[in-house]
C-alpha cells in the first residue's frame, strides 16, 4: 500500500510571476491546501511540489499580493500570476529611520511603487509624482527639457521661506530629487502629517518625501533593460495675425491716432508697408510676399529617447545591484535639449551574524540647453507671438530676418534666430550616496551608523551673439559663466529596540543623534564685446570688456537628537510618540534650539472579535495624530548683521567699498507648523474596495517673514527677517481603489483621488497691513491679506470698453469711447481688489487599468478646478499695436460698429491706454487633462521561455492627449516668473508671460528581463 501511495503522487512544476509585468516572484509560498506539504519559489520564480491527486488545491501566497487557490486537475505544469493586493496591509513602508508594516501606521503615509511612479516617460521624479498621491499638488509649469515641477504637500504654509517638501533619498536628507534618475526608484513614500514628519523636526513642515532606490536581490543575477522613444508635438495654438491681417491692423492703428492725439494730428507709419520701401517683403501690388507662421517655424516635432539597464543579484550573505541610464530629451523649441548619464551601484553584506555593512554610490552627469531666458525679455516664446508674419526666417541670401528690419517695430530677432544664437548650457556633475554599518547587539537591539553625502559641481555657460539686435548686439555679444560647488554630508547614529513583550504586545523604540553640514561656493565672470561669435563662453578673454567678476561662499550646520516610541497591543491598538530636538546655525543666538514633538494613535476595528470574521469588511482602521514640525529654509546669516563689498569709481579709478547690507535679528527662530490629522481606512470584500479618507488642519506660526524697514536705516536690503504672522491650511483627502472585475483572463481596477485644500492668512505684521510680495508686472500681481488665501491675485476690474454714449463718463478719466472701462474709487482713483486665486479649490485624478490575458491598457485623467491663471502676455500682444504682431483677438477690438467688447480700439502705441493687471487677464484656469493613455502587450511565458527571457513587454502611450479648459493661453498650468526647485515661488504660480507650449508626447517602449 505504501508503494502504491508513492506511485500515486504527482509532481507539479511551474513558475510564479507578477500579473502586472510578468516579472518572476521569488520566495512565493506554495502549499497543498489542508496539508503541511509546502515549498517556495526560487529566485527565478520557479517551483516544484508533489501532490496526492488531481483534486488537490495549491495555495499561492506572497506578502503584498492577493492569495490564489488553484485546483491541480490533470495538469503537470501550473504557471500562476499573482496580483498586488489593493490594500497591501502587510506591505513594508519606509518611514524616517526605519520601516513599518502598512497595517501598523498611525500617520498619513502613502506609498507609490517605482513601476507605478514611472508609468509615463518623464525626465525627473517631481514630474512623475503628478496625480499619484492625494494632498500632493504637482505643477509642471515649464516644458523646457529637464525642467522640474513644483511639489506642494497640503497647501502653502510659508511666505518668505522655502515651501518645497523635504526629500530623503536612501537616507540622505535634503537632496534635490530631480538630479536622480527616476528609473532607479524602487518606492516612494509621502509623509504628510505631523506623526510621520516630526522625526525630521525643523525640516518637515512642508511634508517629507522618502525615496528608496533599487538594491540587490538574493538569487541568480537578473538583468532588465528598458527603452523608450517618443515624439513631442505642439498640441495647442495661440492664434496671431497673419500677414494680411497684420498690415490691415497696422495701418488702421495709425489712422486712428488722430482720435486719441490731444492735438488731433494726422499720424502715418514711419515707413509705409509697400513694395517701394520693402521690395524684399512686398510684391509690386504691395501685397506681402511672406506669411510666416512662427509657431510652425519654431515649434517643431522633437525626438527623445531613454535607455536603462539594471543588474541585480546576490547570495545569502551578499547582494548587489548596478544600473546604467541614459536620457536624451529634446524640446519643441529649436536647440533646446537635456541629456543625462547615470551610474548607480549598491552593495549590502552580512559580514557576520552580528554585523551588516553596505552602501551605494550614484553618479549623475547632465547637460541642459535652455533657449528661454529672462522673463520679460525678448526671448523665444515671446518672439513666437510678437514676430510679424511679413518677414521670413531668413532672406534668400541666408541672412536672418526680423522685426528690426522694419522701422518703428520693437526690433526683436525672430525666435529661430534667438534659439540658435542665445542660450544657456547648465552642466551638472553629482555624486550622491552613503555607507552604513548595522550592529546586532542582541536579537532585539540594533545600532546603525550611516554617513551620507551629496557633492555637486555646476557650471552654467551663457552666450548671446553679437548679431542679436536689442539683446546683445549693442554689447558686441555677451558671455558669462556661473560655477557652483555644493557639498553636503550627514552622519546618523541610532539605536533601535524591537521587543515582543508577550503574545499581544510589541514595542519599538528609536533613539538617535544626527549632524549635518551644508556649504557652497560660487564664482561668476562676464565678458562683452567679442570680435567674433566663434569664441563664445569658451574663451572669455576674447571679449574686450570685462563687466563682472564675483565670488561667494557659505555654509550652515544642524545638530539633532531624536526619539520615537511605537506600541502595538494585539494588532488592534497602535500608538506612536516622536520627538526631535534641533539646533541650527541659521537662527539667532537666542533661539538656536527647538523641540518638535508629535503623537499618533490608531484603532484597527476590523481586528476586534465583532468584526474579525466579517465577510464584507476586510479592513477598518481609524487614526489620529497631532504634532509640530518646523521650517528653517531661509538661507544662512539672516540672524546676523551683514556688510556688502563692492566697487565704485573715485578720481577715475576703481575703489573698493563696504556698504551696510542687512541689520540682522538675534531673536530669529523656526517657523512652526502645528498639525492635527484624522484618518479612516476601509477595506471591503477582501480588499476589492479600499477607501482612505483624511481631514487635516495645519497652522503655521512664527512665519519667517521679510518685514520692511525704513530706507533711512541705510541698509542695501530695506527689510529684515522676523517671526511674525500665521497661516492655516485645512482640507480633506479621499483615495478610492477598486478591483471591479477579476478572473482568470480579465481584470479591471480603478483609482480615484480627490483633494480639497483651504488656505487662509490668520495674522501678519502689527496692524495686519497688506503685504505685496511681487512679482510686479504693471503693478502688484498678488496681495497677502489677513482672511484671504496665499496666492490671491490683486488688480483692477475691467467692465469692457466705453461706448460712444458713455463719452462723458470716459472724459472724467481723460479717456474716450473705445478705451477700456474699469471700476474706479469715488475720488476717481484706480480701484484694486482681489480678482482671482492662483491655487485650486480642489483637484482630482481618475485612473483605470485593464488587463486581458497578455494585453494591458491604462489611462489617467487629471482634474483641477476653482483656480485662475493670469495671461499677462495680453499686455504685449493685445494692447500695443504698431510695435509688433498681435493676438487675433484684436480683430474683435472696439469699432463704431462693435462696441460690446473688452478689447480697446486699436491705435498707435504712443496713445495706448495704460495697461493694468485686471480681470480680463485673470482667466478661469480650471482644466481637465488626458494625462496618460497606455496600451501594452506581454509575450506569453511559453514563448519568452524559449528565448531564455523572464519578461518581454512592448507598449505605446501618449501624454497630454487632450486638454479641456477655458484658458486662452497655451496651458493654464504655468509659471514663467519662477519655475525652479528650491525657492519660494508661491507668488508666481499661474502667471503667464509667454510660456513654452506643453507638447503632446507619443511613446513606444520596450521592457525586457532575463
Amino acid at each position: 500500500m505504501l508503494s502504491f501511495h508513492a506511485m500515486a503522487q504527482l509532481k507539479i512544476i511551474g513558475k510564479v510571476s507578477d500579473a502586472k509585468d510578468n516579472s518572476p516572484l521569488p520566495g512565493v509560498s506554495i502549499q497543498v491546501k489542508g496539508t503541511k506539504l509546502a515549498t517556495s519559489a526560487d529566485a527565478s520564480g520557479n517551483y516544484g511540489i508533489e501532490v496526492k491527486g488531481e483534486n488537490d488545491i495549491l495555495i499561492f501566497s506572497y506578502t503584498g499580493y492577493t492569495t490564489q487557490e488553484v485546483k491541480v486537475g490533470a495538469r503537470k505544469t501550473i504557471n500562476v500570476q499573482l496580483t498586488e493586493s489593493s490594500s497591501g496591509l502587510n506591505e513594508v513602508v519606509v518611514i524616517g529611520y526605519g520601516t513599518v508594516k502598512k497595517s501598523d501606521l498611525t500617520g498619513a503615509v502613502v506609498t507609490v511603487k517605482g513601476e507605478q511612479l514611472m508609468d509615463k516617460p518623464v525626465a525627473n521624479i517631481s514630474q512623475a509624482l503628478q496625480g499619484k498621491v492625494t494632498g500632493v499638488e504637482v505643477s509642471v509649469n515649464s516644458t523646457a527639457p529637464g525642467a522640474a515641477a513644483k511639489v506642494r504637500i497640503r497647501g502653502i504654509g510659508s511666505i518668505n521661506s522655502n515651501i518645497d517638501p523635504l526629500y530623503v533619498i536612501d537616507g540622505v536628507v535634503g537632496v534635490d530629487p530631480n538630479s536622480v534618475n527616476p528609473l532607479d526608484v524602487a518606492s516612494l513614500e509621502v509623509l504628510k502629517d505631523a506623526s510621520s514628519t516630526a522625526i525630521y523636526g525643523s525640516r518637515g513642515a512642508n511634508g517629507v518625501i522618502m525615496i528608496t532606490t533599487k538594491r540587490g536581490k538574493k538569487g541568480d543575477a537578473t538583468v532588465s533593460y528598458e527603452n523608450n522613444m517618443n515624439i513631442s508635438e505642439l498640441s495647442r495654438h495661440l492664434p496671431t495675425l497673419n500677414s494680411e491681417q497684420f498690415v490691415k491692423v497696422y495701418n488702421e492703428s495709425f489712422a486712428n491716432g488722430q482720435k486719441f492725439d490731444p492735438l488731433g494730428a494726422v499720424w502715418a507709419p514711419p515707413v509705409a508697408l509697400n513694395h517701394a520701401n520693402f521690395p524684399l517683403l512686398f510684391d509690386t501690388n504691395d501685397k506681402p510676399i511672406y506669411d510666416t507662421n512662427w509657431e510652425k517655424e519654431t515649434y517643431k516635432p522633437a525626438f527623445s529617447q531613454s535607455h536603462q539597464l539594471n543588474i541585480q543579484g546576490g547570495n545569502e550573505k551578499s547582494v548587489y545591484s548596478l544600473s546604467l541610464g541614459y536620457l536624451d530629451q529634446n524640446g519643441l523649441a529649436p536647440t533646446s535639449a537635456f541629456k543625462r548619464y547615470s551610474v548607480k551601484m549598491t552593495m549590502d553584506n552580512d559580514l557576520k551574524d552580528w554585523l551588516k555593512v553596505g552602501g551605494n554610490i550614484n553618479l549623475i552627469r547632465s547637460s541642459q540647453r535652455l533657449v528661454t531666458d529672462g522673463n520679460g525679455s525678448l526671448n523665444v516664446p515671446r518672439a513666437v507671438t510678437e514676430e510679424v508674419p511679413i518677414v521670413p526666417v531668413k532672406y534668400p541670401d541666408g541672412t536672418w530676418a526680423g522685426n528690426f528690419d522694419i522701422a518703428g517695430l520693437e526690433g526683436a530677432p525672430n525666435p529661430v534666430h534667438i534659439a540658435n544664437e542665445r542660450y544657456t548650457i547648465n552642466n551638472n556633475m553629482q555624486m550622491l550616496g552613503n555607507v552604513y554599518a548595522v550592529l546586532h547587539f542582541t536579537k532585539d537591539l540594533d545600532f546603525k551608523t550611516d554617513f551620507g553625502y551629496n557633492l555637486s559641481g555646476q557650471k552654467n555657460n551663457f552666450y548671446s551673439s553679437l548679431n542679436l539686435p536689442h539683446l546683445s548686439q549693442d554689447q558686441g555679444g555677451v558671455a558669462n559663466i556661473n560655477s557652483y560647488l555644493n557639498y553636503y554630508w550627514q552622519t546618523e547614529n541610532y539605536l533601535t529596540w524591537n521587543k515582543q513583550i508577550n503574545d499581544k504586545q510589541r514595542l519599538t523604540a528609536l533613539l538617535g543623534v544626527s549632524f549635518q553640514r551644508t556649504g557652497y561656493e560660487r564664482v561668476r565672470s562676464e565678458t562683452q564685446s567679442f570680435i567674433d561669435d566663434i569664441f563664445q563662453w569658451h574663451y572669455q578673454q576674447a571679449g574686450s570688456v570685462k563687466s563682472a567678476n564675483e565670488s561667494q561662499d557659505d555654509q550652515s550646520s544642524l545638530a539633532s537628537f531624536y526619539a520615537r516610541l511605537t506600541y502595538n497591543i494585539d494588532e488592534k491598538y497602535l500608538f506612536t510618540a516622536t520627538g526631535r530636538y534641533d539646533g541650527s546655525s541659521r537662527f539667532g543666538k537666542n533661539n538656536k534650539y527647538a523641540f518638535f514633538p508629535s503623537v499618533g494613535a490608531a484603532w484597527r476595528i476590523s481586528q476586534e472579535d465583532f468584526l474579525k470574521d466579517n465577510k464584507s469588511i476586510s479592513n477598518l482602521k481609524i487614526r489620529a495624530s497631532y504634532g509640530t514640525s518646523g521650517n528653517q529654509e531661509i538661507g544662512q546669516g539672516r540672524s546676523l548683521a551683514q556688510i556688502q563689498p563692492n566697487t565704485t569709481v573715485l578720481n577715475s579709478a576703481a575703489q573698493s567699498t563696504l556698504l551696510p547690507s542687512y541689520i540682522g535679528n538675534a531673536d530669529l527662530k523656526w517657523e512652526r507648523s502645528i498639525q492635527a490629522d484624522g484618518g479612516l481606512e476601509l477595506g471591503l470584500f477582501d480588499d476589492r474596495i479600499n477607501l482612505t479618507a483624511d481631514y487635516y488642519n495645519r497652522v503655521t506660526k512664527d512665519l519667517l517673514l521679510q518685514t520692511p524697514i525704513p530706507w533711512s536705516a541705510g541698509q542695501v536690503n530695506a527689510n529684515v527677517y522676523k517671526n511674525v504672522g500665521s497661516v492655516r491650511n485645512s482640507g480633506i483627502e479621499l483615495s478610492l481603489n477598486t478591483v471591479n472585475v477579476r478572473n482568470e483572463d480579465f481584470e479591471w481596477s480603478t483609482t480615484f483621488l480627490f483633494t480639497a485644500n483651504k488656505n487662509k492668512v490668520l495674522k501678519l505684521n502689527d496692524g495686519n497691513a497688506d503685504i505685496f510680495p511681487g512679482p510686479n508686472f504693471l503693478g502688484q500681481n498678488f496681495v497677502i491679506r489677513v482672511g484671504e488665501p496665499i496666492g490671491s491675485f490683486y488688480g483692477m476690474t475691467r467692465l469692457g470698453t466705453y461706448s460712444e454714449s458713455e463719452s462723458a463718463e470716459a472724459a472724467k478719466h481723460n479717456l474716450k469711447p473705445g478705451d477700456r472701462k474699469y471700476i474706479y474709487n469715488p475720488d476717481g482713483s484706480n480701484y484694486y481688489s482681489i480678482i482671482g486665486q492662483a491655487y485650486p479649490k480642489w483637484t482630482g485624478n481618475f485612473s483605470s487599468n485593464f488587463k486581458y490575458k497578455n494585453w494591458d491598457f491604462a489611462f489617467d485623467i487629471r482634474v483641477v478646478q476653482g483656480v485662475n491663471t493670469a495671461a499677462n502676455f495680453k499686455h504685449s500682444v493685445e494692447d500695443r499695436q504698431t510695435l509688433s504682431n498681435s493676438l487675433a483677438t484684436v480683430l474683435n477690438a472696439w469699432t463704431p460698429t462693435n462696441q460690446n467688447t473688452s478689447v480697446s480700439q486699436i491705435r498707435n502705441y504712443r496713445f495706448a491706454q495704460d495697461s493694468h493687471f485686471d480681470t480680463w487677464w485673470v482667466e478661469d484656469g480650471s482644466f481637465i487633462r488626458g494625462q496618460n493613455f497606455m496600451l501594452g502587450y506581454s509575450l506569453p511565458t511559453a514563448t519568452i521561455s524559449k528565448l531564455h527571457l523572464s519578461r518581454l513587454r512592448v507598449y505605446a502611450s501618449v501624454q497630454n492627449l487632450f486638454l479641456i479648459t477655458k484658458y486662452t493661453g497655451y496651458d493654464p498650468e504655468v509659471d514663467t516668473f519662477n519655475s525652479g526647485y528650491g525657492s519660494n515661488s508661491a507668488f508666481s504660480q499661474n502667471l503667464d508671460f509667454f510660456s513654452n507650449p506643453r507638447p503632446r508626447v507619443w511613446n513606444l517602449g520596450l521592457q525586457v528581463s532575463f
